[in-house]
């Protein structure tokens, strides 16, 4: 097992490291921006360094910085936890040749699911369903016209090398394709550098399920269970849930035996998560995430399980030591992220926090590095605390996060709290009836 751990990220995620790292024996190199001086992941790390300004591309994307703290300080690994590098193949492949271990999947399985086009044609070709729509890139706007009227209106014009809801267009009929076509290509040009498009059929009330994974070096991989993101705000996630209130044990073992089946055939390793739209019992797969999910709490409340101990073990060259008749689900888990923004605006709000208090009991978890006094800073992303409780049931569930919701505090700056709290009292919400499109109308309805 390493020695030394380097974690190339900031917030709770860095601090999430940090802990499981301690448990295990592991001493921990945070690196931090100069806005992040203060930060507790910086506190509580055995050793930290500082590698640029507040600006991220100085700083948490700076390739030489974090390589040359990882040498300074004698690190044997880095785990990027989610954003920033995560998922960039080239800084992976960089962090090998320095004679480091990269804790997440291969660079070219990074690569290769980092492409959204990349990706549906392995999946296409290891059996696993997907979304109705091209077969590749569309190169010109007559192919798009074509697909979309094989697979019929309306459909969805999606950037390949997308995420967070950019170069993604809705057409509702062959009269907004054109479009369409254009905006997509020009949002997916300006925010990844790369115009290419593909066109899939757009479900009308789909939800988002996604499938845990997890596989070593030596050919074996299980699943810990689904997750239920459907609550999204701009193609956001603000709540999950583990597991659906939609899906069956049966329908969530049949989809676990085949992306486990075909995950082994692609020689995947570490940690990784499948994403799907899931409408009238039919799951289509949209996109692989090869790194740690914001939203890995709930599995582990589950699923009793700490997925970043497992990553660690696995870039370690260890094996699972378990099968998929080994992981066992238990009740039912919520998370709500909490953003510092305005509940109705959405505007950021970063500043001090005066006093922060975060709620406890049996079954509440807080992933956070709020503390009183802390300032957040207003140049990275506005996540602060991930309030993730468990019970036996989801009713008992939801009324654990609402008690949780009313004890959580934090002044000074405003939050999403509120939102939240109207979440876990919507009559939709609580009968588990909701779509990826709800949450749009429920909070257009809160606008004053």
């Amino acid at each position: 097992m390493f020695k030394k751990v380097l974690i190339a990220n900031r917030g709770e995620i860095a601090l999430r490291i940090h802990r499981a790292c301690q448990e295990m024996g592991i001493r921990t190199v945070a690196v931090h921006s100069t806005a992040d001086a203060a930060a507790m992941h910086v506190r509580l790390a055995d050793e930290s360094v500082c590698i640029g300004p507040p600006s991220a591309r100085d700083s948490y994307l700076n390739v030489a910085a974090i390589l040359s703290a990882a040498a300074i300080t004698g690190a044997e690994a880095v785990h990027p936890g989610y954003g920033f590098l995560s998922e960039n193949a080239s800084f992976a492949e960089m962090v090998e040749a320095h004679g480091l271990a990269f804790i997440g999947p291969t660079a070219a399985h990074i690569r290769m699911m980092g492409d959204k086009i990349a990706a549906k044609d392995a999946m296409r070709r290891l059996g696993v369903p997907l979304v109705p729509g091209s077969l590749g890139e569309l190169a010109t706007l007559d192919e798009a016209r074509a697909v979309a009227e094989e697979v019929m209106y309306p459909v969805l014009i999606k950037a390949a090398a997308g995420g967070g809801g950019r170069g993604m267009k809705v057409a509702h009929d062959a009269s907004e394709i054109e479009e369409a076509w254009r905006v997509a290509r020009t949002e997916a040009k300006a925010a990844f550098g790369n115009d290419a498009v593909y066109l899939e059929k757009y479900l009308d009330r789909p939800r988002h399920i996604e499938l845990q994974v997890m596989a070593d070096a030596h050919g074996n991989v299980v699943h810990f269970g689904e997750r239920d993101c459907s609550l999204q705000r701009r193609h956001q996630k603000l709540v999950e849930e583990a597991g659906s209130p939609v899906l069956s044990a049966a329908e969530r073992d049949a989809l676990g035996a085949n992306v486990t089946r075909a995950l082994k055939e692609l020689g995947y390793r570490n940690a990784g998560t499948l994403e799907f739209l899931w409408q009238d019992g039919q799951f289509c797969f949209i996109e692989m995430n090869t790194r740690l999910q914001v939203e890995h709490p709930v599995t582990e409340m589950v699923c009793g399980v700490d997925l970043v101990k497992e990553q660690l073990r696995v870039a370690a060259g260890q094996e699972l030591g378990y099968t998929q008749d080994d992981v066992r689900f238990y009740g039912h888990a919520i998370e709500c992220r909490v953003t510092a923004e305005d509940p109705d605006t959405f505007a950021p709000s970063p500043g001090r926090v005066n006093t922060y208090h975060a709620p406890g009991g049996l079954g509440v978890r807080v992933d956070s590095a709020l503390y009183s006094g802390y300032s957040v800073p207003p140049h990275y992303d506005s996540l602060v605390a991930k309030l993730v409780v468990h019970a036996a049931t989801r009713p008992e569930a939801i009324a654990r996060m609402r008690r949780s919701l009313n004890e959580m505090v934090v002044d000074g700056i405003k939050t999403t709290l509120p939102l939240h709290r109207a979440i876990m009292e919507a009559p939709e919400f609580v009968a588990g009836d909701y779509t990826i499109h709800w949450l749009e109308k429920f909070v257009a309805g809160r606008q004053p």
